[in-house]
């Protein structure tokens, strides 16, 4: 059963709605035991990133939350915000992340484009996968995925960048390490590509 974290904050029905649209039943967890119970979960998260981790942190769920995705590695996918938290920290603030993987986010550097653009990015871009996993195998082609943020993903190591996309300037779309699992894109509005990303995650 995939868990989808209920901390106040997210798209919550939005994902639910995309993984029963392809075939996969999900529960919208808001007790330590909804999260034992659970063989994947999914953090989600939309906004700011001190104000996140304050209600991740405070839910009842959260040390269950740790020992399923530390101690037991059930797959973890943070999406948006729930991506950015799974770093050490957030220019956005001054809480400390959940520190899964190393890295920080970082907010779009307008003097590195090459053309003004609005800040946040809102809308399509194509994203490049620069390594395999079982989340991105079977992807063909270049996959077009919705995003919404001002702040993007930066990993401490290569290694753990899965995907990269551009705005004015090429940044991180998406990070793995291990069982832990991140997008800066939105997999539920992302239609046929994001119908096939998270397929894939709900198979692991």
């Amino acid at each position: 059963m995939i868990a989808i974290l209920n901390y106040g904050i997210g798209n919550i029905l939005s994902i639910k709605n995309m993984l029963r649209k392809i075939g996969h039943e999900s529960i919208v967890a808001s007790s330590a035991e909804d999260v034992q119970s659970a063989s994947k979960i999914i953090l989600p998260g939309v906004g700011n990133f001190d104000y996140g981790m304050k209600m991740l942190r405070e839910a009842s769920f959260f040390k269950t939350f740790e020992k399923r995705a530390i101690t037991d590695h059930i797959p973890v996918l943070g999406i948006c915000l729930g991506a950015q938290m799974l770093l050490e920290k957030s220019e956005e603030g001054t809480e400390k992340g959940l520190g899964y993987i190393r890295g920080i986010c970082k907010k779009f550097d307008k003097s590195k484009m090459e053309q003004h653009l609005p800040i946040p990015n809102m809308g399509w871009a194509d994203v490049h996968f620069i390594k395999q996993t079982q989340l991105n195998h079977e992807i063909t082609g270049i996959p077009r995925y919705y995003f919404v943020h001002s702040y993007h993903l930066c990993c401490d190591q290569k290694e753990d960048e899965l995907a990269i996309a551009e705005y004015g300037h090429p940044f991180t779309a998406a990070i793995s390490r291990g069982n832990i699992y991140g997008f800066q894109f939105h997999p539920e509005k992302s239609h046929k590509f994001g119908m096939e990303i998270l397929n894939n995650f709900a198979q692991l």
